[in-house]
């Protein structure tokens, strides 16, 4: 059975909002002849942004594998896909603010890293224990979800403030 896994909610939420929070001004605030640039380039970056977050882990029997768009195979992003059994072991690597990512070792040598921000984690870190019998006790989620959350609501927030300022 083919289960899929898309970016979290609440990541890609926040990557939105925030993108609208910054943005939003720009074409009310841009002289005469960019108004029409302007908004057609809102329009393309937001296009991008919601592109950018629709990446998405698809695992079966067999294997997993990760599918990211179109923009992002152009900006850098690969497409992966690891059978259950090539993967060796889980290991962990810390980030500069403190927390841990975490990559699929194969035993052909080669590191995928370990997608932290889908939805039904916990469903997603059970299929990989069940198929690969690796220990995922200390896997979580890159940064606690609050985070995500709380930049929605700033974001949200801004964006309430510049429709008011607009107004006045």
């Amino acid at each position: 059975m083919i289960e899929k896994f898309k970016t979290l909610f609440f990541v890609k939420s926040s990557l939105i909002s925030l993108y609208l929070a910054l943005t939003i001004p720009l074409p009310f605030i841009s002289i005469e002849k960019l108004k029409i640039p302007s908004i057609v380039i809102f329009a393309l970056g937001l296009y991008l942004i919601i592109n950018i977050t629709s990446d998405y882990v698809e695992t079966c029997s067999n294997k997993i594998t990760y599918k990211s768009s179109f923009i992002s195979k152009f900006l850098g992003k690969k497409n992966w896909e690891i059978s259950w059994k090539d993967i060796k072991l889980i290991k962990s690597s810390p980030t500069s603010q403190g927390s841990k990512v975490y990559y699929f070792n194969t035993f052909q040598g080669d590191n995928f890293l370990v997608p932290q921000r889908i939805e039904k984690f916990e469903k997603f870190l059970l299929i990989v224990s069940k198929n690969t019998r690796v220990s995922i006790d200390e896997i979580s989620y890159i940064s606690p979800l609050w985070t995500y959350k709380l930049l929605s609501l700033l974001s949200v927030m801004m964006i309430i403030g510049e429709f008011f300022a607009f107004l006045n």
